[in-house]
């Protein structure tokens, strides 16, 4: 039942565009000013669901269901604040305020919210995805990650693998362009050994597109070019969001060259981990990310910790502030890659 409390994230949101005024920053100040605060004083924990415990039926409709209440959340959200932004007059700093909110609720509730189901085989939880992708203007994540991404990652070939000593800024663009273009060609591989043509209804891509400016046409048909900007910040603020993270979770680690010329095989060494409580949950466990990338397949509920994989020093919360300041950054960082190096992780040449 603990994952109920990530609730407050879009209940913080809720208030924001309730209340306005000072409560416009809610969201910005509950994410990223108490979380990292209550994350020093709140501890790690290494324990792992028994492995008799992971499968009870009733358990596991529970946590899906915790999930898939995020859908209407997101979208509701979403609508009040393109509403919110077109029809009432709202001061600059709470225009900013229920902006940047808004944009970490495309993030977390949206894009954290449609990995998790994106990795599931049922069809209604995929396209549950794509839907939560859309405020985002992120479809195409849905193809780059799971054909792209946990192929390569930990590689030069994975734009969304962050070189060390990479600052974050510069990650964003190339992680944003390379993983745009690496998703057309892995739907133009895909409709090839398919014999289907790559200018049709069959390509995804395409589709991605067209739902995505239906999206911003109907904003701006049914409630007006505010919204329509509106709509443009916070799918952008989600994206930065997400990249930022993307940016933490691999930040220095490659996968060795075997003598065949191919990458080792992915282990729990090539991504980073927190055991942080806080950011467990508010981010449906994603921040055990060595033992997501070591099964894809496990549920968030049941990834484990192992003890092979490089710990962050910090939660994700406190880590994409730290990565916003790259000086800081390298200088909490570099060093525990380097020592990684020295006991035989994979990364990056110092």
């Amino acid at each position: 039942m603990k994952y109920l409390f990530a609730y407050l994230l879009p209940l913080s949101a809720a208030l924001s565009l309730a209340w306005q005024g000072p409560w416009a920053w809610a969201t910005v100040v509950f994410s990223f000013g108490i979380l990292p605060v209550l994350e020093i004083w709140t501890p790690q924990s290494t324990e792992n669901v028994p492995p008799e415990e992971e499968e009870p039926r009733t358990r596991r409709l529970l946590f899906d269901v915790l999930l898939y209440l995020n859908l209407p959340i997101l979208f509701g959200i979403v609508f009040w604040y393109l509403h919110t932004v077109q029809y009432r007059l709202l001061s600059v700093a709470e225009l900013l305020g229920l902006t940047l909110g808004t944009g970490i609720v495309v993030g977390t509730v949206g894009i954290n919210v449609a990995h998790e189901l994106g990795h599931r085989v049922r069809g209604y939880e995929q396209a549950m995805s794509k839907w939560m992708l859309l405020p985002a203007l992120y479809q195409h994540f849905f193809i780059e990650h799971n054909r792209g991404h946990h192929k390569n990652v930990a590689t030069d070939l994975d734009p969304a693998s962050a070189h060390l000593g990479e600052w974050v800024f510069v990650f964003w663009l190339r992680s944003i362009v390379g993983s745009w273009r690496s998703a057309w060609v892995l739907e133009r591989e895909r409709l090839q050994k398919a014999g289907k043509p790559l200018l049709g209804i069959g390509n995804e891509m395409l589709r991605f597109q067209l739902w995505q400016a239906a999206w911003l046409a109907g904003i701006y048909f049914f409630l007006g070019w505010k919204a329509l900007m509106g709509a443009l910040v916070i799918a952008l603020i989600g994206i930065l969001l997400l990249e930022t993270i993307n940016y933490i979770e691999h930040y220095g680690l490659r996968r060795r060259l075997l003598p065949s010329g191919r990458p080792e095989p992915v282990t729990p060494a090539h991504s980073w981990n927190s055991d942080h409580e806080l950011g467990r949950i508010f981010l449906y466990e994603l921040t055990r990310h060595s033992d997501h990338h070591y099964k894809a397949t496990r549920k968030y509920q049941i990834l484990r910790h192992l003890d092979e994989s490089p710990q962050l020093p910090f939660g994700y919360p406190t880590s994409v502030l730290l990565a916003l300041v790259p000086p800081l950054w390298f200088r909490v960082m570099d060093h525990r890659v380097a020592a990684g190096a020295v006991q035989g992780l994979s990364t990056d040449t110092l």
